[in-house]
Formats: C-alpha cells, structure tokens, sequence
C-alpha cells in the first residue's frame, strides 16, 4: 500500500528475496489514471529499482472497469442498496455515480481515466436496466486548478432545486469503503443534500470482498500470467 502497511518498499523487499521468476502487479483501481494506477506503479518501480529486482519479469494489469465480472459485482450492489427503497417508484430515484475526480489538464494530456469513468457507468446502467435517472459526478477536488465536474455538491444542488427527493450514490471509482465514501459522501454530502430537502439519502457500499469482484480481478491475473 501506499500510505499503510505492507508498504511499497518492504513488499519489494520480499519480491528480491522471494526469487520469482514472473510477478504481476494489480492496481486495485478499476479504472486507469495516472494519478492512481500510474502513480502506484511508479512507486513500485522506483521501489524495486533501489532493492534490485528489476530482474523478475513483471506485467501489469492496467484495468478492469470493462471485465463483466466487475460490471456484475456494481450492479449487485446498486439492487441490494435499491431494497431499502422498495416503496418508490423507480423515476422518483435518482442514481448519482461518484468518482474520484483528477485535474482538467491530466485529461487534456491524454489521461484515459475519464472516458473508461463513462463507460463503466454506461455499462452497468445497462447490465442493471433501471429506468432510474442517473448521473455521474466527481468528488475530492483539491487546489485552484479546474477539475471534472459536476461535484457532488453542485450534484445535489441541482437535483434539490428540481425536487428530487430520492436519491443513491454509488462510489462507483472505489472498490473499499474509506474516507472518501464513509466521511466525504455519507457525512458531508448526506447533510447537504439533506438541508436543501432530500429526505432518502442512501449510499452503496463498496464492493470489498464481492465474490464477482474476485472473480473479475482473478480473471485479469490469469489472462496476463497464460501470456508468454
């Protein structure tokens, strides 16, 4: 892990004294950015560089935000959080899909974490076929710098001014549960949303030990390791 342990440089440590013949890195961000999967595997290299590993053969799974697995898992997820609002009418919920937002300019460079954001969200609209409204927003904004938008402030601004009342948010970047969901959105944005009159505010949970999550990640590890 990055900022907990086992950290970066002690799992390189066991990599050299493990003398493996193939290693294979897995982000555990389903979609590529370089500020999250780019950004952890450049600390991995650095870090197996200054032990002197670089020997091992090393692939890299990049993604997984198209695996059908992985699409199942959120789809399960979004149904088990829907039951709590079984009493509604599926029009009156509005599904907000939360990523993890990163600066205008990182897109501009070519970054594809955007457009898979997108297309996650497309495919797991269809796998569900809800005819829930939804839409797709971006939170964690930090700095003067212009990032994706809408936020989930302005997200829920919005929907309150047109008197929705009903609303699910899905952490639809993240696959565990941290402060980013449990404070961000299921503090922060739930008092929001509920001073400017939503009154059902509910939150999926992450996907955590999700038996279509494993799947879809056991999928992407065997597809790399029967490469020659």
């Amino acid at each position: 892990m990055r900022y907990w342990h086992p950290l970066t440089g002690a799992v390189a440590e066991k990599v050299k004294a493990g003398n493996f013949d193939e290693i294979i890195l897995l982000p555990l961000y389903p979609q590529y950015s370089i500020t999250t999967s780019g950004s952890s595997i450049n600390e991995w290299n650095r870090q197996r560089a200054r032990v002197g590993s670089t020997e091992v053969r090393q692939k890299i799974v990049h993604h997984f935000y198209d695996n059908p697995h992985y699409v199942d898992a959120v789809v399960d997820n979004i149904n088990k959080t829907l039951t709590k609002s079984s009493d509604v009418q599926p029009e009156q919920i509005h599904l907000v899909f939360s990523a993890h937002g990163v600066p205008l300019s990182i897109i501009a460079r070519g970054d594809p974490y955007q457009r898979q954001m997108e297309a996650t969200v497309r495919s797991v609209m269809e796998r569900g076929r809800w005819r829930h409204p939804h839409i797709l927003c971006y939170q964690s904004k930090v700095g003067p710098a212009k990032w994706l938008q809408p936020s989930p402030n302005e997200t829920v601004d919005s929907l309150a001014s047109k008197r929705v009342r009903h609303v699910v948010v899905i952490p639809i970047a993240f696959v565990t549960d941290h402060i980013e969901t449990l404070h961000e959105i299921n503090i922060e944005t739930r008092h929001r949303a509920q001073s400017l009159g939503i009154t059902h505010f509910e939150m999926a949970g992450g996907l955590k030990d999700h038996p279509k999550l494993i799947e879809a990640l056991t999928d992407e590890v065997l597809k790399l390791a029967r490469e020659d």
